[in-house]
């Protein structure tokens, strides 16, 4: 079976930049292979994306549009467009019509702005101001709902992603560990800036935990049998 990046990914633009946030596990079936799995890639200085569906995948269409890209800023000596390195995707996605199974938020600061943009396995893209992919993404797109304006601040956008892949990790045995964070922010000399983010995530806080607490006697017991698994030498 294949490794998959099981998953909660989120991308929130903000007024001065793009955050994009990942869980740190992979599972193959219902087995955790890597709790600091990265699911942030790199695509150009100023572009990075999120992946989610089977590693293997997301790992050679992120390689692929990395590739383009440098080819673009080597040729044209000038930064790619966010939408260049979404469409590059896109069209190596459609050809495969899907089975190459990787959603991908694509984040980052070009010449045109901020930009956060979908692209879907199938090949289709959108540009959105805050989405999530993912196995735990429907937790966590409800917490973006709620929480979401427009011209948020840095803090309020960092804040608000990890409340959402929190709840993705609650709710969704695939996604787990901590929270993965790139913030790709406007700068005056280079025109973007790129900082790298940990946040530890706790299962359930203390007082969550005494809510599950149940006594014993709780569950009655209608029968009962011991099995001796030591076999006595003769």
């Amino acid at each position: 079976m294949f490794t998959k990046t099981g998953t909660t990914i989120v991308g929130v633009k903000y007024k001065y930049g793009v955050v994009l946030a990942a869980d740190t596990r992979s599972t193959n079936g219902d087995i955790v292979v890597n709790k600091h799995c990265n699911k942030i890639h790199y695509i150009s200085d100023n572009i990075y994306t999120c992946g989610a569906g089977t590693a293997a995948d997301i790992d050679r269409i992120s390689i692929y549009t990395s590739k383009k890209m440098n080819i673009f800023e080597k040729e044209y000596n000038r930064i790619p467009r966010v939408a260049f390195a979404a469409n590059t995707a896109s069209l190596e996605l459609f050809r495969y019509m899907g089975y190459k199974s990787a959603a991908l938020l694509m984040g980052g600061i070009d010449d045109l702005g901020v930009h956060l943009i979908t692209v879907n396995p199938h090949g289709s893209t959108f540009p959105a101001e805050y989405n999530a992919q993912g196995s735990g993404s429907l937790a966590a797109i409800g917490i973006l709902e709620a929480g979401y304006k427009e011209n948020m601040e840095e803090s309020e956008a960092v804040k608000l992603a990890v409340e959402a892949i929190k709840a993705g990790i609650l709710n969704d045995l695939y996604s787990g560990t901590e929270v993965n964070m790139k913030i790709i922010k406007q700068d005056n000399k280079k025109g973007y800036k790129i900082e790298d983010t940990k946040f530890p995530v706790s299962v359930r806080e203390d007082k969550d935990i005494k809510k599950f607490k149940y006594p014993l006697t709780s569950i009655k017991i209608t029968k009962s049998e011991v099995i001796n698994m030591i076999k006595e030498s003769e």
